[in-house]
């Protein structure tokens, strides 16, 4: 496999780490990715981390365009994004 290539079973361990605020989002694999009809990556869907996993309230989630994504490394996703950006959507 060439190295500009990662498959999605890897990249769901890899952390997501906002470098604006040093918040971290737990892994991919807890997260949500959007792809649209193309195969563009287009939006993370990441935990807010404050619903406690409430099973009969509805799964709020913060919006991420793919745009603020910033680097991949070997184990994590680094996205630049600050508080006022972030859109909060219920799954």
């Amino acid at each position: 496999m060439e190295e500009k290539y990662r498959y999605l079973s890897e990249m769901e361990r890899y952390e997501i780490i906002n470098i604006n605020d040093g918040d971290k989002y737990s892994v991919l694999g807890n997260n949500d990715i959007v792809i649209d009809e193309n195969g563009q990556l287009k939006l993370l869907l990441l935990n807010d981390g404050r619903s406690n996993k409430l099973f009969f309230k509805g799964n709020e989630m913060l919006e991420v365009s793919w745009d603020y994504v910033k680097k991949i490394g070997s184990k994590t996703i680094i996205i630049d994004v600050d508080g006022d950006t972030l859109r909060k959507t219920h799954i």
